[in-house]
């Protein structure tokens, strides 16, 4: 079965017309995107947009041979005239299945936004699945198996992929592509990075892909470590990393700490940004979680562990440190590396990076900090993708 990807953008395109923002701006050449329309095996057409007959003739096809128009947007109709020659367009009521006389199978699927999504059978028994921009699927067939191909809003909704892989409908062959796309990330390097992270891509208006034939598709990272300062915005990228995976344990090493309101204030703001299908556990026993079997793992952070291994071993008192309290951070530590390396966990952790600017006055300040370099040296050592986040840009070390 063959995809044509007419356009690949948001509905109002991007860039948006007389939008002045930094990634508009920068959406130029295969960046820029026509709002999102697919072309199937050149018999049926999945939204009509403007320019689609043009669109087609660029990417070497015609709409000549079209046959059924289905719309995936909340209207009734077009927002514009239909070329002649194409069918009046249409859509499939939710869960009534379209059979067209090419041999090809559509199914509406209901979304939890205004909108119809559609799951289309080729000839030849492959499957692909288009959603409409800002929804994700209201229900799922969990026996219905992977789909080939997924086509959705990735950036804006993240959590109606982590649905398609709790359902089995979207596994690690699934090409999953990013469509509908605007201008909440930038586009080119940063829009890779992010799409990559969850384990799809974007291609440029005009791409044909044949559903079902092995692509690269990227592999989501196993063991991501994210570093960064003070409000770098380093806890918001690892969560970002997450968002794709419904069923992720947050391991918070900070604990409650009562009485402290400030502390408590920032607690709560994570959590309001966590999604509600995430579980929380407040803990600095690391080494078990990665040792079992689970879902993936999300760690807010490595320094407040590395506080608490310090509590527990007194480094901060100079005659403990030198008595044995090294000694025994140092086996905590790589008792932790060790479990990293070994476990099979999808795994984000967050650390600060620290001893770039004013050297610390005590000498526990300066043993801490040297022991959180080592520490973030190390467990970056046994990590697929290390990213360091200043200004809150991302900025990849590894991977």
């Amino acid at each position: 079965m063959e995809l044509t990807l007419l356009g690949t953008g948001a509905p109002a395109g991007l860039p948006r017309p007389d939008c002045p923002c930094a990634a508009c701006a920068s959406a130029l050449g295969e960046e820029a995107r026509a709002a999102t329309a697919l072309m199937v095996d050149g018999t049926l057409l999945l939204d009509l947009t403007p320019g689609a007959a043009f669109a087609a003739a660029r990417a070497g096809h015609s709409l000549g041979g079209v046959r059924q128009v289905l719309l995936s947007h909340p209207h009734d109709g077009p927002a514009m005239e239909v070329p002649a020659g194409l069918p009046q367009p249409g859509r499939v009521p939710d869960g009534r299945e379209l059979a067209l006389l090419t041999g090809h199978r559509v199914r509406a699927v209901p979304t939890d936004a205004p909108g119809t999504g559609y799951a289309v059978t080729g000839p030849a028994g492959q499957r692909l699945l288009y959603l409409p921009p800002g929804a994700a699927p209201a229900g799922l067939d969990e026996n219905g198996g992977a789909y080939h191909m997924v086509l959705l809003d990735v950036v804006g909704r993240p959590d109606a992929l982590a649905r398609l892989r709790a359902a089995g409908a979207v596994d690690p062959t699934t090409d999953v592509i990013a469509v509908h796309l605007d201008h909440d990330v930038p586009p080119g390097a940063e829009l890779r990075r992010r799409l990559a992270a969850a384990g799809a891509r974007a291609v440029p208006d005009g791409t044909t892909l044949d559903v079902g034939v092995y692509e690269d598709v990227p592999d989501v990272p196993r063991r991501t470590l994210v570093l960064g300062g003070a409000r770098s915005g380093k806890s918001v990228e690892a969560e970002r990393r997450m968002e794709t995976f419904a069923d992720v344990l947050y391991v918070a090493t900070g604990g409650t700490r009562g009485g402290d309101s400030e502390w408590a204030q920032r607690v709560s703001a994570h959590r309001e940004r966590r999604p509600g299908s995430w579980r929380t556990v407040e803990t600095c026993d690391l080494v078990p979680l990665l040792a079992e079997k689970g879902p993936p793992l999300l760690v807010d952070c490595l320094s407040l562990w590395l506080t608490d291994a310090m509590d527990t071993v007194n480094a901060w008192d100079d005659a403990e440190w030198s008595g044995g309290g090294e000694r025994a951070l140092r086996a905590r530590v790589e008792e932790l590396v060790s479990a990293v390396r070994t476990t099979r966990r999808t795994l984000v952790a967050v650390s600060n990076e620290v001893g770039s600017g004013i050297v610390p006055a005590t000498a526990s300040g300066r043993r801490y900090r040297d022991e959180l370099g080592r520490l973030n040296a190390a467990f970056a050592g046994e990590c697929e993708h290390v990213l360091l986040v200043v200004a809150g840009q991302a900025l990849t070390l590894r991977g």
